[in-house]
């Protein structure tokens, strides 16, 4: 099978797993591995903050982020698909007792004038606007990537108006490699950004949270609370460092090879890429009714050996990574093309 459904799906590489079994380790409760302190370190470093936390998860670094930010009935400004408000099982309600004000966007993306007027009065009757959360690359919109200068806009109105700043950078990686902006400059932005090393790094496990020293030190309470603290994390942590010092700059490998499969969309009669133009390694794409529904396309491909993510009723995702080179997103384009015809 040639596996699309998410850039998630990646196995370890030999060389990975060389640098995992190679691990120094310790209980990381106690502060004492190494190895996760050395990814904590350069992970902070790489984006100008001055520490960071290893989490198991995305979502557990997001919702840390949420409740470090934030109190109960307070309010965070977000877009209307974003991934902390549409697949993270209402954790900012469940677990901070925190709401979600959602903005429609365009292709998930917002600028500085879409927050104009957002913030709540000062009101016993209203929750209080705290966090602004944004998100890059962005799942739901495609892919899409965020400008520079809107994210720039976005921060200073923030600022300017009290707020903190955080980025759900899952895949802030493509981001990095797609437009050549360094991980820094991207941090400079923001209180704090959440990162994964499981999606488009290819490592089998982690995500970090990154930001001021006192927030990260309250975080690290908060991830005990949430299940998170793990002990001989380091085995899991050289695997983030391999992926960091092997899995970024090849990034663009997967971005050509989404290419190919929009092409195949693209070219497909009764399929229509959304958005339009594919910039990381996500290409979404929505079915019209001559196929059937997306989940009845993603059965008729996995037929002709080709796994795609049916998350929406016409919504299908294909996501290019490490596991599948161009000989197979080749194949894949060809099962695309075959089945609009």
């Amino acid at each position: 099978m040639i596996d699309l459904r998410s850039d998630t799906v990646t196995k370890p590489t030999p060389g990975m797993l060389a640098a995992m079994m190679a691990a120094e380790v310790g209980d990381d409760v106690f502060g004492e591995d190494p190895t996760v302190n050395e990814l904590e370190e350069r992970i902070a470093a790489l984006f100008g903050k001055e520490a960071g936390l290893f989490v198991p998860s995305g979502t557990m670094a997001n919702q840390i982020a949420v409740r470090i930010h934030c109190r109960p009935q307070d309010e965070i400004l977000l877009e209307s698909t974003s991934h902390i408000y549409l697949w993270e099982a209402g954790g900012a309600a469940a677990l901070s007792g925190v709401t979600c004000r959602t903005i429609d966007g365009r292709c998930g993306l917002l600028t500085a004038a879409d927050f104009e007027g957002k913030i709540r009065p000062e009101d016993i009757h209203a929750v209080r606007t705290r966090l602004v959360c944004l998100e890059s690359t962005h799942n739901r919109g495609g892919g899409t990537i965020y400008p520079l200068d809107s994210v720039a806009a976005i921060s200073a109105w923030a600022r300017g108006n009290n707020l903190a700043m955080h980025l759900d950078g899952a895949r802030i990686w493509n981001a990095i490699v797609a437009t050549g902006v360094p991980a820094h400059a991207w941090g400079r932005h923001f209180d704090t950004l959440a990162v994964c090393f499981s999606k488009s790094l290819g490592a089998p496990v982690g995500s970090a949270l990154v930001g001021p020293r006192d927030l990260i030190a309250h975080a690290r309470r908060i991830r005990k609370l949430f299940g998170g603290a793990m002990r001989q994390a380091g085995y899991l942590a050289a695997a983030c460092l391999f992926a960091l010092d092997h899995n970024v700059e090849r990034l663009v490998e997967d971005h050509a090879n989404a290419q190919l499969i929009a092409a195949a969309v693209a070219e497909g009669p009764g399929m229509r890429l959304t958005p339009g133009r594919v910039e990381s390694n996500l290409v979404w794409f929505e079915v019209e009714g001559r196929h059937g529904r997306a989940e009845t396309v993603a059965d008729k491909l996995r037929s002709r050996g080709v796994l795609v993510a049916p998350l929406e009723t016409n919504a299908i995702r294909a996501a290019t990574h490490l596991d599948v080179d161009r000989s197979r997103c080749e194949k894949a384009a060809d099962a695309i093309r075959r089945l609009a015809s």
